[in-house]
């Protein structure tokens, strides 16, 4: 019987522990439960109409996804959105009369991890017009992650020219939202580390979710 009773007590002992390991592990990591059942799966299906939905501090903007004629771009940002990245950064460089970027940084300039570099689409047809998306990257032509931009007016020389001018993947373009857009292009911007077109007053992305409407 004394036996019997220990080895109830052992198992009670054990679930206090693992209930505590838990809660402990979920205050130390930097990311916790809540923010894990925050995260969004929305399944990614090539061609299939898709609209990302970005709420910022200055307000909302939905774009509609061109999976069609951007399928790798698309699932790529898709991804990003699924494991939570653009929550909580910034619209870090902002250019009056030409683009607003984000979806890298948070709002104390950390660069967020990014996956492997896509392959540019630049190619596709699609053009970068006033309100249409595209993928920033680097002067290496695939080297696009996270960041995207949303253009101000018609930036046509940021279109595909040749092979040696390779231009910026659009994949997407904003169909409501278009006047909050053109308000965080009206911010102050300042300089802030290598950047001089950083917002004085952080504009956030709240919350990026995808649905098929």
């Amino acid at each position: 019987m004394k036996i019997k009773k220990m080895h109830i007590i052992l198992i009670a002992l054990i679930a206090v522990f693992s209930v505590t390991a838990i809660v402990m592990f979920g205050k130390m990591s930097g990311r916790n439960v809540q923010e894990k059942e925050g995260i969004q799966a929305f399944e990614y299906k090539e061609g299939e109409t898709m609209y990302a939905t970005i709420e910022t501090s200055m307000g909302t903007i939905k774009a509609r996804l061109d999976s069609a004629k951007a399928p790798i771009t698309v699932k790529n940002f898709v991804g990003y959105v699924n494991d939570g990245t653009y929550a909580g950064t910034v619209f870090h460089r902002v250019i009056p009369g030409f683009m607003i970027q984000g979806g890298g940084f948070n709002s104390q300039g950390e660069q967020k991890p990014v996956g492997e570099p896509i392959k540019n689409e630049a190619m596709n047809g699609l053009l970068n017009k006033r309100g249409t998306l595209a993928m920033a990257r680097t002067g290496v032509v695939d080297s696009a992650t996270d960041q995207f931009f949303i253009n101000l007016i018609d930036n046509d020389f940021l279109n595909y020219q040749s092979d040696s001018n390779y231009g910026y993947a659009v994949f997407g373009e904003v169909v409501e939202g278009m006047d909050i857009v053109d308000s965080i292009a009206d911010v102050k911007t300042s300089s802030r580390g290598p950047f001089d077109d950083w917002p004085v007053q952080d504009v956030v992305m709240n919350k990026v979710t995808l649905s098929n409407n």
